[in-house]
């Protein structure tokens, strides 16, 4: 397995800012979270325990990404584990950047009134211009971090 070592780089970043702002989110931070829009919104302007607890448990899962990209950093002996981390790098981007997509897709679609959706323009310009892309990005980076080797 090959490695890219400035995809890998750019991922650690983007899952340490991605798993930050749950964590600022949880201590009560509301920087940013109206362009998240909807439900997300309207609970964290008065967050039950449970809710709070949700946010800081993904802040904490979102931090496995990071535990993942620096083991793609390690020479593994284990051919097995380099084929394991190679499929689940490339996965796991992959599946960033579909959820990322297909959101863009379906907010787009509310915007041209095809489909319904709770959010206010606010939290939809946000959401296009910034939310989905960041998945989509992340995604990328998660997926370019690691390549098949022709050895």
């Amino acid at each position: 397995m090959q490695r890219s070592y400035w995809f890998i780089a750019l991922g650690i970043v983007w899952t340490i800012i991605f798993s930050g702002m749950s964590f600022y989110w949880a201590m009560g931070g509301l920087l940013g979270v109206k362009s998240l829009g909807g439900f997300i919104y309207e609970m964290s302007l008065n967050p039950s325990p449970s809710f709070v607890m949700i946010v800081w448990l993904t802040g904490f899962i979102k931090l496995l990404g990071l535990l993942l990209l620096l083991m793609l950093l390690i020479q593994w002996k284990k051919p097995i584990i380099t084929r394991m981390l190679y499929y689940v790098t490339k996965i796991i981007g992959a599946l960033l950047f579909l959820y990322g997509l297909l959101n863009f897709i379906t907010i787009s679609l509310s915007v041209f009134n095809v489909l319904e959706f709770d959010l206010d323009s606010y939290a939809t310009f946000w959401r296009l211009a910034f939310w989905e892309p960041f998945w989509m990005a992340g995604g990328v980076f998660y997926f370019f971090s690691v390549k098949k080797s022709t050895i």
